[in-house]
Protein backbone atom coordinates (compact mmCIF):
# COMPACT_ATOMS: atom_id res chain seq x y z
CA UNK A 1 0.00 0.00 0.00
CA UNK A 2 1.41 3.56 -1.18
CA UNK A 3 -0.12 6.86 0.58
CA UNK A 4 0.74 9.13 -2.69
CA UNK A 5 2.21 6.30 -5.12
CA UNK A 6 2.98 9.61 -7.44
CA UNK A 7 5.68 10.77 -5.01
CA UNK A 8 6.82 7.45 -3.72
CA UNK A 9 7.12 6.03 -7.08
CA UNK A 10 9.00 8.64 -9.07
CA UNK A 11 11.35 7.68 -11.10
CA UNK A 12 14.90 8.18 -9.58
CA UNK A 13 16.16 10.84 -12.05
CA UNK A 14 13.10 12.91 -11.72
CA UNK A 15 13.75 12.36 -7.71
CA UNK A 16 17.42 13.69 -8.57
CA UNK A 17 15.85 16.24 -10.23
CA UNK A 18 13.38 17.59 -7.86
CA UNK A 19 15.82 17.54 -4.34
CA UNK A 20 18.19 20.03 -6.70
CA UNK A 21 15.12 22.25 -7.61
CA UNK A 22 14.87 22.35 -3.61
CA UNK A 23 17.57 22.48 -2.29
CA UNK A 24 18.80 25.41 -4.87
CA UNK A 25 15.68 27.59 -3.65
CA UNK A 26 16.45 26.57 -0.37
CA UNK A 27 19.96 27.51 -0.16
CA UNK A 28 19.26 31.13 -1.98
CA UNK A 29 16.57 31.79 0.46
CA UNK A 30 18.25 31.36 3.80
CA UNK A 31 21.56 33.35 1.90
CA UNK A 32 19.37 36.19 1.24
CA UNK A 33 16.72 35.93 4.24
CA UNK A 34 19.05 34.24 7.25
CA UNK A 35 22.06 36.03 8.99
CA UNK A 36 23.08 32.84 10.64
CA UNK A 37 23.05 31.24 6.77
CA UNK A 38 24.66 33.85 4.89
CA UNK A 39 27.30 34.20 7.92
CA UNK A 40 28.37 30.65 8.03
CA UNK A 41 28.20 30.29 4.09
CA UNK A 42 30.68 33.27 4.25
CA UNK A 43 32.77 31.70 6.50
CA UNK A 44 33.16 28.96 4.24
CA UNK A 45 33.67 31.12 1.12
CA UNK A 46 30.39 29.06 -0.77
CA UNK A 47 28.11 31.12 -2.48
CA UNK A 48 24.13 29.66 -3.82
CA UNK A 49 25.91 30.02 -7.51
CA UNK A 50 28.72 27.73 -6.50
CA UNK A 51 25.73 24.83 -6.29
CA UNK A 52 25.53 23.58 -9.52
CA UNK A 53 24.46 19.78 -9.00
CA UNK A 54 23.51 17.80 -6.06
CA UNK A 55 26.75 16.71 -5.57
CA UNK A 56 27.78 20.43 -4.98
CA UNK A 57 25.86 20.30 -1.64
CA UNK A 58 29.12 19.02 -0.10
CA UNK A 59 30.50 22.49 -0.61
CA UNK A 60 28.10 23.62 2.05
CA UNK A 61 28.69 23.86 5.83
CA UNK A 62 27.26 21.29 8.67
CA UNK A 63 24.78 22.44 10.94
CA UNK A 64 25.15 20.82 14.13
CA UNK A 65 23.15 20.80 17.55
CA UNK A 66 25.41 23.24 19.30
CA UNK A 67 23.97 25.99 16.73
CA UNK A 68 20.55 25.22 18.00
CA UNK A 69 21.96 25.70 21.54
CA UNK A 70 23.83 28.96 20.88
CA UNK A 71 21.22 30.53 19.01
CA UNK A 72 18.37 29.45 21.68
CA UNK A 73 15.57 30.03 21.52
CA UNK A 74 14.59 30.97 18.25
CA UNK A 75 17.55 33.12 16.46
CA UNK A 76 17.56 30.71 13.75
CA UNK A 77 14.04 31.11 13.09
CA UNK A 78 13.03 32.34 9.01
CA UNK A 79 9.29 32.55 10.41
CA UNK A 80 8.10 35.25 12.26
CA UNK A 81 6.24 35.16 15.24
CA UNK A 82 2.40 35.36 13.43
CA UNK A 83 3.57 32.54 11.34
CA UNK A 84 4.11 30.40 13.60
CA UNK A 85 1.54 27.77 15.10
CA UNK A 86 3.49 25.32 17.23
CA UNK A 87 6.62 24.54 19.38
CA UNK A 88 8.29 21.60 20.48
CA UNK A 89 11.01 21.53 22.94
CA UNK A 90 14.14 18.85 23.51
CA UNK A 91 14.53 17.44 26.99
CA UNK A 92 17.87 19.37 26.98
CA UNK A 93 19.18 16.59 29.25
CA UNK A 94 22.36 17.12 27.60
CA UNK A 95 22.69 20.97 28.04
CA UNK A 96 20.56 22.89 27.07
CA UNK A 97 17.55 22.27 25.51
CA UNK A 98 16.52 23.18 21.61
CA UNK A 99 13.67 24.71 20.33
CA UNK A 100 11.91 24.13 17.06
CA UNK A 101 8.79 26.31 15.86
CA UNK A 102 6.35 25.34 13.20
CA UNK A 103 4.32 26.87 10.34
CA UNK A 104 0.84 25.29 9.15
CA UNK A 105 2.81 24.56 6.12
CA UNK A 106 5.71 22.61 8.11
CA UNK A 107 2.96 20.72 10.13
CA UNK A 108 1.29 19.71 6.85
CA UNK A 109 4.84 18.00 5.41
CA UNK A 110 5.47 16.42 8.47
CA UNK A 111 1.83 14.78 8.70
CA UNK A 112 2.26 14.15 5.01
CA UNK A 113 5.79 12.53 6.04
CA UNK A 114 4.21 9.87 8.53
CA UNK A 115 0.84 9.02 6.47
CA UNK A 116 3.35 7.85 3.55
CA UNK A 117 5.35 5.78 6.35
CA UNK A 118 1.88 4.52 8.39
CA UNK A 119 0.16 3.27 5.12
CA UNK A 120 3.82 1.78 4.28
CA UNK A 121 3.31 -0.44 7.94
CA UNK A 122 -0.16 -1.32 6.35
CA UNK A 123 -1.94 0.79 9.01
CA UNK A 124 -5.21 2.71 7.77
CA UNK A 125 -8.74 3.11 8.10
CA UNK A 126 -10.17 0.26 10.48
CA UNK A 127 -6.94 0.10 12.80
CA UNK A 128 -7.01 1.54 16.63
CA UNK A 129 -4.03 2.82 16.75
CA UNK A 130 -2.48 3.42 20.87
CA UNK A 131 0.28 6.17 20.79
CA UNK A 132 2.02 5.79 23.59
CA UNK A 133 4.68 8.05 23.19
CA UNK A 134 4.59 11.50 25.77
CA UNK A 135 2.43 13.91 24.35
CA UNK A 136 3.45 17.54 24.90
CA UNK A 137 6.71 19.24 24.60
CA UNK A 138 8.04 15.55 22.82
CA UNK A 139 7.26 15.31 19.33
CA UNK A 140 6.51 11.77 19.07
CA UNK A 141 3.03 11.83 20.53
CA UNK A 142 1.17 14.53 18.40
CA UNK A 143 3.62 13.47 15.84
CA UNK A 144 2.20 9.61 15.59
CA UNK A 145 -1.46 10.89 16.43
CA UNK A 146 -1.87 13.64 13.55
CA UNK A 147 -0.22 11.29 11.22
CA UNK A 148 -2.64 8.24 12.14
CA UNK A 149 -5.49 10.58 11.87
CA UNK A 150 -4.43 11.41 8.51
CA UNK A 151 -4.55 7.86 7.29
CA UNK A 152 -8.19 7.09 8.44
CA UNK A 153 -7.04 4.93 12.22
CA UNK A 154 -8.56 5.58 15.29
CA UNK A 155 -6.48 6.97 17.70
CA UNK A 156 -6.16 6.12 21.46
CA UNK A 157 -3.64 9.16 23.10
CA UNK A 158 -2.79 6.93 25.87
CA UNK A 159 0.83 8.63 26.20
CA UNK A 160 3.27 6.58 28.56
CA UNK A 161 2.63 6.03 32.05
CA UNK A 162 -0.45 3.75 34.04
CA UNK A 163 0.44 1.15 31.91
CA UNK A 164 -1.95 -1.55 33.49
CA UNK A 165 -4.53 1.04 32.54
CA UNK A 166 -2.97 0.73 28.70
CA UNK A 167 -3.59 -3.08 28.52
CA UNK A 168 -6.86 -3.03 29.67
CA UNK A 169 -7.88 -0.12 26.79
CA UNK A 170 -5.79 -2.22 24.58
CA UNK A 171 -7.97 -5.08 25.13
CA UNK A 172 -11.36 -2.82 25.12
CA UNK A 173 -10.91 -0.95 22.29
CA UNK A 174 -9.32 -3.87 20.04
CA UNK A 175 -6.40 -1.54 19.20
CA UNK A 176 -4.58 -3.05 16.26
CA UNK A 177 -0.90 -0.84 16.21
CA UNK A 178 0.86 0.88 18.75
CA UNK A 179 3.33 3.25 18.69
CA UNK A 180 6.18 4.10 21.29
CA UNK A 181 9.62 3.60 22.64
CA UNK A 182 10.94 -0.57 21.87
CA UNK A 183 11.61 -0.70 25.50
CA UNK A 184 8.28 0.32 26.70
CA UNK A 185 6.76 -2.13 24.54
CA UNK A 186 8.69 -4.30 26.18
CA UNK A 187 7.81 -2.98 29.09
CA UNK A 188 4.38 -3.20 28.21
CA UNK A 189 4.59 -7.24 27.63
CA UNK A 190 5.60 -7.57 31.08
CA UNK A 191 3.45 -6.00 33.17
CA UNK A 192 0.86 -7.82 31.02
CA UNK A 193 2.13 -11.26 31.36
CA UNK A 194 1.83 -10.36 35.45
CA UNK A 195 -1.92 -9.52 34.72
CA UNK A 196 -2.08 -12.64 32.90
CA UNK A 197 -2.49 -11.33 29.77
CA UNK A 198 -0.99 -12.50 26.76
CA UNK A 199 -0.47 -9.66 23.98
CA UNK A 200 -0.40 -12.09 20.95
CA UNK A 201 -3.49 -14.16 22.11
CA UNK A 202 -5.80 -11.74 24.43
CA UNK A 203 -5.36 -8.52 21.84
CA UNK A 204 -5.87 -7.53 18.25
CA UNK A 205 -2.68 -6.21 18.68
CA UNK A 206 -0.80 -6.92 15.46
CA UNK A 207 1.50 -3.53 14.54
CA UNK A 208 3.95 -1.69 16.38
CA UNK A 209 5.82 1.58 15.13
CA UNK A 210 8.84 1.76 17.24
CA UNK A 211 12.05 4.41 17.87
CA UNK A 212 13.36 7.13 19.60
CA UNK A 213 15.77 5.08 20.69
CA UNK A 214 18.46 2.27 19.17
CA UNK A 215 17.16 -1.31 19.25
CA UNK A 216 18.39 -3.98 18.21
CA UNK A 217 17.67 -6.70 15.54
CA UNK A 218 17.79 -9.62 18.72
CA UNK A 219 15.32 -6.86 20.44
CA UNK A 220 13.29 -7.00 17.68
CA UNK A 221 13.08 -10.29 17.38
CA UNK A 222 11.98 -11.25 21.18
CA UNK A 223 9.49 -8.87 20.23
CA UNK A 224 7.59 -10.35 17.18
CA UNK A 225 8.12 -13.57 18.78
CA UNK A 226 7.31 -12.87 22.41
CA UNK A 227 4.08 -10.71 21.03
CA UNK A 228 2.82 -12.12 18.09
CA UNK A 229 3.43 -8.32 16.22
CA UNK A 230 5.65 -7.28 13.21
CA UNK A 231 7.75 -4.18 14.81
CA UNK A 232 8.82 -1.55 12.20
CA UNK A 233 11.36 1.23 12.77
CA UNK A 234 10.56 4.88 12.83
CA UNK A 235 13.10 6.91 12.94
CA UNK A 236 13.36 11.30 13.09
CA UNK A 237 14.59 13.60 15.29
CA UNK A 238 12.96 17.36 16.59
CA UNK A 239 15.38 19.37 15.41
CA UNK A 240 14.04 17.64 11.80
CA UNK A 241 10.19 17.83 12.66
CA UNK A 242 9.86 14.81 14.83
CA UNK A 243 9.68 11.04 13.96
CA UNK A 244 9.16 11.69 9.96
CA UNK A 245 10.28 8.28 7.93
CA UNK A 246 9.85 4.38 9.00
CA UNK A 247 10.58 0.73 7.09
CA UNK A 248 7.78 -0.63 5.08
CA UNK A 249 6.48 -4.21 4.92
CA UNK A 250 9.48 -5.61 3.13
CA UNK A 251 11.54 -4.24 6.19
CA UNK A 252 14.49 -3.69 4.54
CA UNK A 253 15.76 0.23 5.45
CA UNK A 254 14.12 3.16 6.30
CA UNK A 255 12.73 5.31 3.56
CA UNK A 256 13.51 8.90 3.19
CA UNK A 257 11.52 10.81 1.26
CA UNK A 258 13.52 12.55 -1.00
CA UNK A 259 11.11 15.29 -1.63
CA UNK A 260 11.42 16.27 1.41
CA UNK A 261 14.88 15.77 2.66
CA UNK A 262 18.46 15.09 1.14
CA UNK A 263 20.53 12.65 2.61
CA UNK A 264 24.06 12.04 3.36
CA UNK A 265 26.27 9.56 5.04
CA UNK A 266 29.41 11.23 6.07
CA UNK A 267 32.64 9.95 8.32
CA UNK A 268 31.82 11.33 11.65
CA UNK A 269 35.82 11.93 11.83
CA UNK A 270 37.23 13.73 8.81
CA UNK A 271 33.47 14.85 7.71
CA UNK A 272 34.15 13.21 4.45
CA UNK A 273 30.98 11.85 1.89
CA UNK A 274 31.49 8.02 2.67
CA UNK A 275 30.40 5.62 -0.36
CA UNK A 276 26.73 3.69 -0.34
CA UNK A 277 26.77 0.93 2.13
CA UNK A 278 29.53 2.07 4.33
CA UNK A 279 28.43 3.21 7.93
CA UNK A 280 29.23 6.44 9.08
CA UNK A 281 27.48 9.86 10.83
CA UNK A 282 23.54 10.65 9.03
CA UNK A 283 23.91 14.06 7.31
CA UNK A 284 20.19 15.38 6.16
CA UNK A 285 18.84 18.47 4.64
CA UNK A 286 15.39 19.40 5.15
CA UNK A 287 13.78 20.58 1.67
CA UNK A 288 11.17 22.25 2.78
CA UNK A 289 11.25 23.75 6.37
CA UNK A 290 9.74 27.23 6.88
CA UNK A 291 10.46 27.98 10.12
CA UNK A 292 13.43 26.31 11.07
CA UNK A 293 15.66 25.17 7.69
CA UNK A 294 18.24 22.46 8.55
CA UNK A 295 20.89 22.28 5.66
CA UNK A 296 23.27 19.94 6.52
CA UNK A 297 22.48 19.07 9.77
CA UNK A 298 24.68 16.48 11.48
CA UNK A 299 21.86 13.93 13.01
CA UNK A 300 24.71 12.06 15.33
CA UNK A 301 22.92 8.60 14.37
CA UNK A 302 25.36 6.19 12.90
CA UNK A 303 23.87 4.38 9.78
CA UNK A 304 24.57 3.29 6.28
CA UNK A 305 22.51 4.65 2.68
CA UNK A 306 20.78 2.00 0.23
CA UNK A 307 19.59 3.89 -3.14
CA UNK A 308 18.55 0.98 -4.68
CA UNK A 309 14.92 0.81 -5.81
CA UNK A 310 13.20 -0.62 -2.90
CA UNK A 311 11.16 -4.51 -3.46
CA UNK A 312 7.66 -2.71 -2.73
CA UNK A 313 8.10 -0.32 -5.99
CA UNK A 314 9.24 2.83 -3.56
CA UNK A 315 12.28 4.37 -5.25
CA UNK A 316 13.44 6.76 -2.25
CA UNK A 317 16.65 5.77 -0.26
CA UNK A 318 16.95 3.97 2.47
CA UNK A 319 18.93 4.26 5.92
CA UNK A 320 19.68 1.00 7.24
CA UNK A 321 18.90 0.25 10.87
CA UNK A 322 20.40 2.83 13.51
CA UNK A 323 23.42 1.19 14.75
CA UNK A 324 23.85 4.10 17.90
CA UNK A 325 24.93 7.25 18.00
CA UNK A 326 28.22 8.71 17.82
CA UNK A 327 27.73 10.63 21.34
CA UNK A 328 26.65 7.58 22.77
CA UNK A 329 29.79 5.60 21.53
CA UNK A 330 31.88 4.37 24.32
CA UNK A 331 35.27 4.02 23.73
CA UNK A 332 36.29 1.46 26.63
CA UNK A 333 40.35 0.80 26.20
CA UNK A 334 40.98 1.66 22.70
CA UNK A 335 37.10 -0.11 21.48
CA UNK A 336 34.44 1.27 20.65
CA UNK A 337 31.10 0.25 22.12
CA UNK A 338 27.79 0.58 21.40
CA UNK A 339 24.78 0.09 24.13
CA UNK A 340 22.84 -1.69 21.01
CA UNK A 341 25.88 -4.07 20.62
CA UNK A 342 25.32 -4.90 24.18
CA UNK A 343 21.45 -5.81 23.97
CA UNK A 344 22.05 -7.61 21.10
CA UNK A 345 24.13 -9.71 22.57
CA UNK A 346 22.06 -10.21 25.56
CA UNK A 347 19.04 -11.02 23.52
CA UNK A 348 20.66 -14.05 22.22
CA UNK A 349 21.32 -15.39 25.85
CA UNK A 350 18.17 -16.96 27.12
CA UNK A 351 18.75 -17.45 30.85
CA UNK A 352 19.07 -13.30 31.23
CA UNK A 353 16.38 -10.60 30.08
CA UNK A 354 17.05 -7.76 27.79
CA UNK A 355 17.07 -5.03 30.84
CA UNK A 356 20.10 -4.26 31.30
CA UNK A 357 22.70 -1.30 32.75
CA UNK A 358 26.07 0.01 31.54
CA UNK A 359 28.61 1.20 34.17
CA UNK A 360 31.97 2.57 33.33
CA UNK A 361 34.31 3.45 35.20
CA UNK A 362 38.35 4.56 35.59
CA UNK A 363 40.55 2.35 37.82
CA UNK A 364 43.74 3.86 37.53
CA UNK A 365 44.76 4.61 34.13
CA UNK A 366 42.44 1.64 32.49
CA UNK A 367 38.91 2.06 31.93
CA UNK A 368 36.63 -0.50 33.06
CA UNK A 369 32.99 -1.31 31.49
CA UNK A 370 30.78 -3.60 34.00
CA UNK A 371 27.18 -4.76 32.65
CA UNK A 372 24.29 -5.50 35.18
CA UNK A 373 21.76 -7.55 33.58
CA UNK A 374 18.79 -8.92 35.00
CA UNK A 375 18.32 -12.73 34.80
CA UNK A 376 14.90 -14.46 33.34
CA UNK A 377 12.95 -15.71 36.68
CA UNK A 378 12.89 -19.39 35.31
CA UNK A 379 16.53 -19.25 35.33
CA UNK A 380 17.30 -17.52 38.79
CA UNK A 381 18.05 -19.72 41.91
CA UNK A 382 19.96 -20.30 44.97
CA UNK A 383 22.71 -22.09 43.68
CA UNK A 384 25.76 -20.09 43.55
CA UNK A 385 27.34 -22.47 41.00
CA UNK A 386 24.86 -21.96 38.49
CA UNK A 387 24.74 -18.16 38.83
CA UNK A 388 28.32 -18.25 38.33
CA UNK A 389 27.71 -20.36 34.85
CA UNK A 390 25.81 -17.88 34.18
CA UNK A 391 27.64 -14.82 34.75
CA UNK A 392 31.05 -16.57 32.93
CA UNK A 393 28.51 -17.63 30.03
CA UNK A 394 27.35 -13.93 29.88
CA UNK A 395 30.93 -12.39 30.51
CA UNK A 396 32.42 -14.74 27.49
CA UNK A 397 29.22 -13.80 24.90
CA UNK A 398 29.47 -10.07 25.58
CA UNK A 399 33.70 -10.51 25.22
CA UNK A 400 33.28 -11.68 21.57
CA UNK A 401 30.74 -9.79 20.82
CA UNK A 402 32.44 -6.55 22.22
CA UNK A 403 36.21 -7.40 21.78
CA UNK A 404 36.91 -5.96 25.02
CA UNK A 405 36.69 -7.75 28.27
CA UNK A 406 33.69 -6.32 30.29
CA UNK A 407 32.93 -7.15 33.93
CA UNK A 408 29.14 -8.89 34.54
CA UNK A 409 26.77 -8.38 37.68
CA UNK A 410 23.45 -10.33 37.25
CA UNK A 411 20.63 -8.76 38.89
CA UNK A 412 17.08 -10.37 40.40
CA UNK A 413 14.44 -9.93 38.10
CA UNK A 414 12.33 -7.09 38.14
CA UNK A 415 15.46 -5.27 40.02
CA UNK A 416 16.68 -3.09 37.25
CA UNK A 417 15.19 0.90 36.15
CA UNK A 418 12.43 0.39 33.79
CA UNK A 419 11.93 3.47 30.98
CA UNK A 420 8.93 4.61 30.12
CA UNK A 421 10.52 7.41 27.42
CA UNK A 422 13.86 7.08 25.85
CA UNK A 423 15.64 3.90 27.63
CA UNK A 424 19.10 5.46 29.74
CA UNK A 425 21.15 2.40 30.17
CA UNK A 426 24.44 4.02 30.20
CA UNK A 427 26.03 5.58 33.52
CA UNK A 428 29.81 7.26 32.91
CA UNK A 429 31.46 8.02 35.89
CA UNK A 430 34.46 9.15 33.83
CA UNK A 431 34.08 12.48 34.17
CA UNK A 432 32.87 13.25 37.91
Amino acid sequence: MKWDPRIEEMPVEQLAELQYKRMKTLVYRLYSFSDFYHKRMKEHNVHPDDIRSLDDVKKLPFMYKSDLRDNYPDKIFTASQDELVRYHVSSGTTGKPTVVGYTQNDLEIWTTSLARALTGCGIGRGDVMQVSYGYGLFTGGLGLHYGAERVGATVVPTSVGNTERQIELMQDLRVTAIASTPSYLVHIGEVADKMGVSIDKDTDLRTAVLGAEPWSVQMKKYIQDKMGITAHNIFGTSEMSGPMFCDCAEQNGIHIWGDIAYTEVIDPETGENLPEGEKGELVMTILQKEALPMIRYRVGDITSMNTEVCACGRTHPRIDRLQGRVDDMLIIRGINVFPSQVEHALLGIPEVSGHFMIIVDRKGALDEMLVQVEMNPEAFSDKVEDINEIRRNVSHVLRNSLNVSVGVELAAPGSLPRFEGKAKRVIDRRMN
